[in-house]
């Protein structure tokens, strides 16, 4: 098993806006008050385009679907949530939590990889989860530790616990289970995806560990990490605020080693943690802050990995 590719599927944005319906737990979204809607699109097809042109210019194999204009999908750019993609040829359906972020689900995208000369063997479809009001929210609420064969998950409205063992009985993954907490407003709140806080990389892992009240959960999720010789990369629950936690690695051409994470997240990082990450892996970072600021989600939310097997 291979924890990471070099072929990744993104969404281009047609009608990208704040979405009312995700805000009541993605604490981190933002209103940008002088900002009309169009002008929100523009800036954030703006910097998709960037971070696009980024990922292929060190040899990411990047497969840009446009969104539609209907329905109405104003997420559609964190295509992460609904979907994933595995190597033996399942292609994962995810249960949302927001209705309008239900109609990202499109068959054509699967078709579209199909066309691009991958193989989807099978579909596992958690979807109708949402009936009962339970929500697994793709690789937004799991981080996958593909060749060690475990699944984090840090429990919230978008990630059930129960959801969440049956993926892992389904895909042969060890489950850790933990809870993870940010101060909104003086109060300790759920964080919305484990991705916010929690990233796992082929040899090292960047983690809040604050995050994790429980200092039982907390010492178990490190364990776990270390027992599978990870080398851990603290970063602060301030870090987590700019979207440091939410980094993918990804392999760009001759399988070099890349981490990507927004412009935000690069800045946030102290001299000793960006040492630390470049021993592993080379930083690619784009400016994606309106992105940020409206959907409460950064560069890794904008990419679903594609591990599909050839045809």
């Amino acid at each position: 098993m291979k924890q990471t590719t070099n072929t990744v599927l993104m969404i281009r944005p047609v009608a990208f806006r704040m979405n009312e319906q995700t805000a009541v737990n993605n604490y981190y979204q933002r209103v940008l008050e002088n900002l009309i809607q169009p002008t929100v699109n523009a800036k954030a097809q703006e910097e998709f385009d960037g971070f696009v042109a980024k990922l292929r210019a060190v040899g990411v194999n990047v497969i840009v679907v446009n969104d539609t204009l209907e329905p109405d999908t104003p997420d559609s750019i964190f295509p992460n949530n609904w979907v994933s993609f595995h190597e033996n040829g399942d292609a994962a359906l995810y249960p949302m939590f927001a209705e309008n972020r239900r109609h990202e689900r499109r068959e054509e995208v699967l078709d579209l990889l199909e066309d691009e000369g991958f193989r989807i063997d099978n579909i596992v479809d958690y979807t109708s989860a949402e009936e009962d009001g339970f929500f697994l929210e793709g690789t937004g609420s799991i981080i996958l530790d593909r060749p060690n064969g475990k699944a984090y998950c840090a429990l919230s409205p978008r990630a059930d616990e129960e959801l969440f063992i049956e993926f892992c009985e389904d895909f042969d993954l060890a489950p850790v289970i933990f809870e993870a907490y940010h101060d909104v407003n003086g109060e300790r709140k759920l964080i919305y995806h484990t991705n916010v806080m929690m990233c796992v990389g082929d040899t090292f892992a960047v983690i809040c560990a604050d995050c994790i009240d429980d200092k039982k959960e907390r010492k178990m999720v490190l364990d776990n990490l270390k027992a599978d010789g990870k080398d851990i990369i603290l970063i602060t629950e301030d870090q987590v605020n700019n979207f440091a936690g939410n980094m993918l690695e990804v392999r760009g051409t001759g399988d070099k080693r890349y981490v990507i994470m927004s412009a935000a997240a690069h800045q946030s990082l102290t001299a000793k943690q960006i040492a630390q990450l470049e021993k592993h892996v080379e930083v690619l970072s784009a400016n994606l802050d309106t992105i940020e600021a409206c959907g409460g989600g950064s560069a890794r939310c904008m990419v679903a990995e594609v591990f599909l097997p050839k045809k």
